[in-house]
């Protein structure tokens, strides 16, 4: 019989396995994904960056091919970012970002940079990452995932960010 006082604990360790980067850099309690393709963190997300340049990038070159755009808010930290790279990554979604939308990746930091460039596009970052927003090939926004929609990605299959991408394409 487990006590009254670890109960709390057990309920919360799958939380905490799932947050853990070992320093080998796998993330230990992730979806299973394809078996050909182990999971690596990258890096994605860059504190460095200017969004405003990069936003700005991103609408010049969406104007020219009639795309639309999705800023992506988040940090290499985010085991949820992680596993929507990976399904960004795979088919069919590969392919429907490359035709018809232009990804910008805006680091977060620990939830202390980029915050105005969030709150500009309506993305409460607070609320959890990732968190997208999708804009206009004129950079006018036309959605921003305010109810935390991806932030349990790892919970999530593959077929939801498919969803997702049909949904908004161009």
């Amino acid at each position: 019989m487990i006590s009254k006082s670890i109960a709390p604990l057990l309920r919360t360790a799958p939380l905490l396995l799932a947050l853990a980067v070992p320093a080998g850099g796998l993330l230990s309690a992730q979806p299973p994904a394809p078996s050909n393709v182990p999971f690596v963190k990258k890096h994605i997300y860059s504190v460095t960056a200017n969004p405003r340049a990069d936003i700005a990038a991103a609408i010049s070159q969406a104007r020219k091919e009639h795309r639309r755009i999705i800023l992506d808010f988040g940090g290499d930290w985010c085991g949820d970012c992680q596993v929507l790279d990976i399904y960004f990554h795979q088919s069919p979604n590969a392919q429907l970002l490359a035709q018809h939308f232009v990804l910008v990746h805006i680091g977060i930091g620990q939830m202390d940079h980029n915050v105005a460039t969030a709150q500009k596009y309506k993305v409460p970052i607070e609320k959890g990452v990732p968190a997208l927003a999708v804009l206009d090939s004129n950079g006018k926004l036309l959605f921003s995932q305010e109810n935390k929609e991806f932030e349990n990605m790892r919970n999530m299959s593959v077929r939801s960010v498919t969803e997702f991408l049909n949904r908004w394409k161009a």
